[in-house]
């Protein structure tokens, strides 16, 4: 099957970037080089194309039913331009997918963008999806829609968007540079419609890297006017995994997958995503879970031998008996030190208890701590 292709691949193609394969995307993998780029976020400023992220609309009398129903998090407390970080899981309370919950404006009060069908009434979201997973999450809203005989329009409109993330210190002043509207008074989470370089865009304050920075949702025909609007180090996947790797942050079908590693939102350790007064499919058997406790959770470990640990990693105890596997790791370029993740029994999950990882056959101590690796930015 061919790759799908964002819309700026051949613009990226001549700035010299290297591409990979990722959820069935064609993607940049890195511009300069993942180092260069990740301390221009950390420090200063980046640009990436996340472009292959899914966007789905839904719209009608019983959006915000749907959406609460099929999220964990309570969409209810979403306020138009408002947003939040929730989980997709089924029957068994088995994590999906991780998405992004934005509550927009009623279409009379913004500009068509030319890619929004507007509804009659009712709220308004756009959820993002990870790569790959859009055709997948718009079966799930229209099937379950059906299900439950309710009124909603769900719209995949990941083809007729681009996305974009400015991230970095200087984020917001490089992108109020190019903005027509003010958007540097938007607060963490919240977004709103802004003209970027004469275009409209869906612009929140949001982000995967752990430093301030902007997240644009926007027409992909007006993609390469936007992109050469923002004065910024382009950043590809590389760096953007080594980011959030610092962070802790959670990967789609590397720190979770419902076939290969099925978990639930306690062993991932983003319970926070977790609503249990509402009704949403998994929430009974997220309810057990939470009673009953985990045996397994989601850790950060840093090693103290030399080595790089990478995902499919054992993780043993000092005996070298197995008792996890790395799901991320990375050299830290930030901290010049091999930081991964992992899951482990609840028993050897408390800070500073000592493990080992095997790197390529060879067993290396490390010691279980506690995410972000960045203290600074806890």
């Amino acid at each position: 099957m061919a790759l799908r292709k964002p819309p700026l691949r051949d613009h990226h193609d001549e700035r010299g970037a290297t591409f990979t394969e990722f959820g069935g995307w064609d993607m940049p993998v890195e511009f300069d080089s993942i180092t260069e780029e990740h301390r221009s976020v950390r420090e200063d400023v980046g640009i990436f194309d996340v472009s292959h992220m899914g966007e789905i609309a839904v719209r009608g009398p019983d959006a915000e039913e749907l959406m609460q129903r099929l999220t964990t998090n309570d969409v209810t407390e979403l306020g138009v331009g408002d947003s939040q970080y929730a989980m997709i899981t089924d029957e068994d309370g088995v994590v999906l997918d991780d998405t992004v919950v934005y509550r927009l404006p009623d279409a009379d009060e913004v500009e068509s963008t030319g890619t929004r069908t507007p509804s009659d009434d009712g709220a308004e979201f756009l959820f993002v999806p990870n790569a790959g997973h859009d055709e997948e999450m718009h079966r799930r809203w229209t099937s379950f829609r059906d299900e439950w005989d309710l009124d909603a329009e769900v719209h995949d409109l990941t083809d007729d968007y681009a996305m974009f993330a400015v991230q970095g210190p200087e984020a917001a002043d490089v992108l109020d540079d190019a903005a027509d509207d003010g958007v540097v008074d938007l607060s963490r989470f919240e977004a709103r419609y802004a003209s970027i370089a004469g275009v409209t865009c869906w612009v929140a304050r949001t982000g995967y890297t752990g430093e301030d920075g902007f997240e644009l949702i926007l027409s992909s025909d007006e993609a390469e006017t936007v992109w050469e609007a923002i004065e910024a180090q382009p950043c590809g996947l590389g760096s953007r995994d080594t980011l959030r790797i610092e962070m802790g942050f959670l990967l789609s079908g590397q720190d979770f997958d419902p076939e290969e590693n099925p978990r639930d939102p306690y062993e991932a350790n983003v319970e926070f995503t977790v609503k249990l007064d509402t009704e949403f499919v998994g929430r009974d058997a997220l309810e057990v879970s939470k009673e009953n406790g985990v045996e397994e959770t989601l850790v950060g470990l840093r090693l103290i031998d030399r080595g790089v640990p990478r995902h499919g990693y054992d993780i043993t105890d000092t005996d070298d008996t197995i008792i996890g596997e790395v799901t991320s790791g990375t050299m830290s370029p930030t901290l010049s030190e091999p930081v991964a993740l992992g899951y482990v029994p609840v028993e050897y999950a408390d800070p500073g208890t000592v493990v080992r990882v095997v790197v390529r056959g060879q067993s290396k101590k490390a010691k279980i701590e506690n995410t972000p690796f960045l203290k600074d930015k806890q």
